[in-house]
């Protein structure tokens, strides 16, 4: 960029002294420019991810990591903050290393509780895992368990 700048500078006849200045200027902005930005959705924080059997006022209930199929539903909590931006997040749910259930959720600023939830049938039973994505893909957290009898 800077010799393309610079190459115009002297077809405008200008002086070799302010081409080399400009050309400086943008090597030095271009130098910077490279350096890895600080992007909002890197600031993104998951503060808490937890199964729990139901969310109420905003707030998991009954957690934990083995669930009865009698319960009929489980609910994967998340809790962000900060969130800088809105943006989106994902609920993978996977049984058997399946992805059964993909769930979108928007979350904003500045801070943000969102809960995706499935409900259990019969064939469920065994073991589970949700992963917790942001919008490019990364996985933010990891949660297992199991359902029974």
């Amino acid at each position: 960029m800077a010799y393309h700048v610079i190459e115009s500078c002297l077809k405008q006849k200008k002086t070799i002294l302010g081409c080399l200045t400009v050309g400086i200027c943008l090597t030095a902005f271009s130098l910077m420019s490279n350096a890895a930005p600080v992007c909002a959705a890197d600031q993104l924080k998951l503060s808490t991810a937890t199964l729990c059997e139901d969310v109420q006022n905003r707030q998991p209930q009954n957690e934990g990591v083995v669930f009865s199929i009698s319960s009929g539903q489980i609910y994967c909590y998340t809790l962000f903050d900060p969130v800088p931006e809105k943006t989106t997040i994902y609920h993978n749910w996977y049984s058997r290393d399946t992805l059964t259930t993909r769930v979108k959720l928007q979350i904003q600023p500045p801070r943000w509780t969102t809960y995706s939830t499935i409900q259990l049938r019969e064939s469920d039973k065994g073991p589970w895992r949700v992963e917790i994505t942001d919008a490019s893909g990364k996985v933010l957290q990891v949660l297992r368990f199991s359902v029974t009898e």
